[in-house]
C-alpha cells in the first residue's frame, strides 16, 4: 500500500518551505500569491489531506468558475461555454477553461490549476463521472461541482448530495439514451434494416455510450440484429474513419454517429467510397450543431440547446454556492429537452443494396 503523502511531499513539490505549506493549508500567515498558487497545486496533484485541503480552500475563494470540457473546439462545447461564461459574467465571476482532449488521465492534471486558483465552484464535463479522478479531486477540494452534459453518477466524496432520493451530484444534462432512441427509431421509419453505430471511444464518453445503448434499444425492439459499434478517436479520428469493413460486412443503409461532427466525418468516408448520401447510405447524428445545417444535404440528427445548457450549469453552480451555504434551493439533475432536426442526409432506404465498393483516387 503506497505511504501517504506527506506535507513534506507538497513543500518539495511546490519548491518551498514545510512552514509555507503549512500556512496555505491552515489559512495561518500570508504567502504571496504565486507561490500560494504553487502550493495549491501540489496539494491538489499528491492529494494531501483532502479535509484540510476542503477547509482551506474553502476560505476566501475568488470569484472564478472552473470549467472543464473535452474540447474548446467542438462546436457543442463552444456554445455551451458561450453561454456558461455569459451567465458567469452578469453575476460577476470570471470563467476559467481547461480542455481534457477526450482522456480520462489528462482530466486529472488539467484541473490541478483550476482548482489551485481557488475558484467559487467548477464546472465538468468527463469521460466517466463514476470513476473520474478529477471529480474525485475536486470533491476532496471541497468545491462545488455540477456535471455537464454527463450521466448522473453519485455523489462523490465531500460533493453536495442534492438529491438525496437518487444519492447524485448536481448534473445538468439531456436523455442521451432516449434520445439515441428517437433516432434510430426516426431512422427505421424510413425503412432502413442495416443500420451501423459509428461513435467516438466510450471509455472517452459516457454520453456516446448511453447514445449506442438508445440506438441499441430501437433495434432489439424492432426485432433487428445490432452490429458492434464503430469506436475511433474524437479528437482526430473523424478525418481518417475508414468503413470499408463495414461496408463489406454490413452493407448499412444507414449509419447513426455518436455526434455531428462524426458524422460529417461519415459523409466524407463515403464519399472516398464512391458512395452518395443520402441516395446510397443515410446518416445522422446528435448535437444540432450549426455547420450541419449549412452543409449540402444538411445533416440530420438530435438538437439539444447547448448555449442554454451553459447557461443552466453556471445558475445552478452559483445557487450552490449561494448565501444559502450551499444547500440547493431546486432539485438538482436538470434534464433539457431535445428534438430531432430533419435533415437531407436521411431518406428512404434504397431498394437496392450499397454500390460497389470504389475508393476514389
Amino acid at each position: 500500500m503506497p505511504a501517504a503523502t506527506t506535507i513534506k511531499d507538497v513543500a518539495r513539490r511546490a519548491r518551498c518551505s514545510i512552514a509555507s505549506v503549512s500556512r496555505v493549508v491552515n489559512d495561518s500567515g500570508p504567502v504571496s500569491g504565486p507561490l500560494r498558487q504553487r502550493i495549491a497545486a501540489a496539494v491538489a496533484e499528491l492529494d494531501f489531506s483532502p479535509s484540510e485541503v476542503g477547509r482551506s480552500l474553502a476560505l476566501k475563494r475568488s470569484r472564478t468558475i472552473g470549467v472543464l470540457v473535452p474540447s474548446v473546439t467542438n462546436p457543442v462545447f463552444a456554445d455551451c461555454l458561450a453561454g456558461l461564461q455569459d451567465a458567469a459574467r452578469r453575476a460577476g465571476h470570471a470563467v476559467l477553461i481547461a480542455q481534457s482532449n477526450y482522456e480520462a488521465g489528462r482530466e486529472a492534471e488539467a484541473i490541478a490549476p483550476l482548482i489551485a486558483e481557488r475558484p467559487a465552484g467548477l464546472v465538468l464535463t468527463v469521460c466517466d463521472p463514476a470513476s473520474s479522478e478529477a471529480r474525485r479531486r475536486a470533491a476532496a477540494a471541497g468545491i462545488p461541482t455540477v456535471l455537464l452534459f454527463n450521466e448522473p453518477a453519485p455523489a462523490v466524496g465531500t460533493e453536495i448530495d442534492v438529491e438525496a432520493n437518487a444519492g447524485g451530484g448536481a448534473v445538468v444534462t439531456v436523455d442521451n439514451r432516449g434520445a439515441g432512441r428517437e433516432l434510430a427509431a426516426a431512422v427505421l421509419a424510413r425503412g432502413h434494416r442495416r443500420l451501423a453505430f459509428v461513435a467516438g471511444r466510450f471509455e472517452s464518453s459516457d454520453r456516446a455510450r448511453a447514445r449506442f445503448e438508445g440506438f441499441r434499444d430501437a433495434l432489439t425492439a424492432a426485432g433487428l440484429p445490432v452490429a458492434p459499434p464503430i469506436e475511433i478517436d474524437f479528437l482526430d479520428g473523424a478525418d481518417h474513419i475508414d468503413l470499408t469493413e463495414v461496408l463489406a460486412r454490413l452493407q448499412p443503409t444507414a449509419i447513426v454517429a455518436s455526434n455531428d461532427l462524426l458524422a460529417i466525418g461519415v459523409m466524407a468516408a463515403l464519399r472516398r467510397h464512391g458512395l452518395a448520401v443520402p441516395q446510397d447510405v443515410s446518416v445522422a447524428g446528435f448535437d444540432g450543431i450549426a455547420i450541419g445545417r449549412l452543409i449540402a444535404p444538411s445533416l440530420a440528427t438530435v438538437e439539444w440547446p447547448a448555449r442554454a445548457m451553459g447557461t443552466a450549469a453556471a445558475a445552478m453552480l452559483l445557487d450552490l454556492v449561494g448565501p444559502r451555504g450551499g444547500k440547493p434551493t431546486a432539485a438538482r439533475t436538470l434534464r433539457l429537452p431535445h428534438l430531432i432536426r430533419p435533415g437531407g442526409t436521411l431518406a428512404d432506404a434504397p431498394v437496392t443494396s450499397c454500390l460497389p465498393l470504389e475508393t476514389s483516387p
